[in-house]
């Protein structure tokens, strides 16, 4: 079973999240930290930014993106390069030389895959991997149906997540059909995995990921065949899970010792 934090809001899981990647990097100056994108993780990128300016040096730390959009033209505000750059590498002082993204070029794009997952296993792996879920229950851009073992690839996009990512863009027609993302089985492969989730909209998703059964109609669910996650969510989203009264308490009784 998972590990469930429920905190009062996304700004107060943000800073939770952000003091432990913190620690960890003034443990091991080279942490490797899986970045995510979308809304979701923006709280812990601010924390991160607080942590920053009260002395935490993030300069060496390496970090991989879970996913990109295929076809976008290069600086392209809402590529999810660009995203990093503005959210992640500029921010904290990242080497860009370090920081990674799947190529969603369409130059080379057949071989896309194999490269990013080449230059994951070069970088000694992710330590810490953010994710969020989507409304499909998807992981990066695995959708329902996704294997659970599979890598870094081209995937065509739900209209469910199009129509999700529009806000992002002008009009859904902008919205790109495919993506590059790590698969579940590379996502699987990180060392910690850390979901976040926020507001009842993610209710119901996160609750069959948590809770229900294990299920390539659910990607999200592969989290439970992972050793260590931590699911940090706020109580809206945590409205659908059963078990959230024993969530809570575990969460008050825990001890000292143990990080998350």
């Amino acid at each position: 079973m998972a590990e469930v934090i429920v905190l009062e809001t996304p700004a107060d899981a943000g800073a939770f999240v952000a003091a432990h990647i913190a620690a960890a990097v003034r443990t091991d100056p080279t942490f490797t930290l899986g970045v995510a994108t979308g809304s979701t993780p923006l709280p812990v990128y601010e924390a991160l930014r607080a942590q920053a300016a009260a002395g935490t040096d993030f300069t060496r730390m390496q970090a991989f993106a879970l996913d990109e959009y295929v076809g976008l033209p290069a600086g392209h505000p809402e590529s999810y390069r660009a995203v990093v750059d503005r959210e992640v590498t500029e921010p904290l002082g990242l080497d860009p030389a370090r920081v990674h993204v799947p190529d969603g070029s369409a130059a080379g794009i057949e071989t896309a895959g194999e490269r990013y997952e080449a230059a994951i296993e070069a970088g000694g792996g992710v330590d810490l991997q953010l994710l969020g879920i989507g409304r499909t229950g998807h992981l990066g851009f695995n959708e329902p149906g996704s294997s659970f073992g599979s890598l870094t690839r081209v995937k065509t996009l739900t209209e469910r997540t199009r129509l999700d990512n529009a806000r992002f863009f002008s009009s859904l027609d902008e919205v790109p059909i495919h993506c590059v993302t790590q698969g579940l089985g590379t996502i699987l492969r990180a060392r910690h995995l850390v979901l976040l989730a926020f507001g009842e909209s993610k209710a119901e998703a996160l609750a069959a990921a948590v809770e229900g059964p294990v299920s390539a109609s659910m990607p999200g669910s592969a989290i439970q065949l992972h050793p260590r996650v931590t699911v940090v969510v706020d109580p809206a989203a945590a409205s659908r899970l059963r078990f959230a009264d024993y969530y809570r308490w575990a969460q008050d009784h825990k001890p000292e010792w143990q990080g998350i």
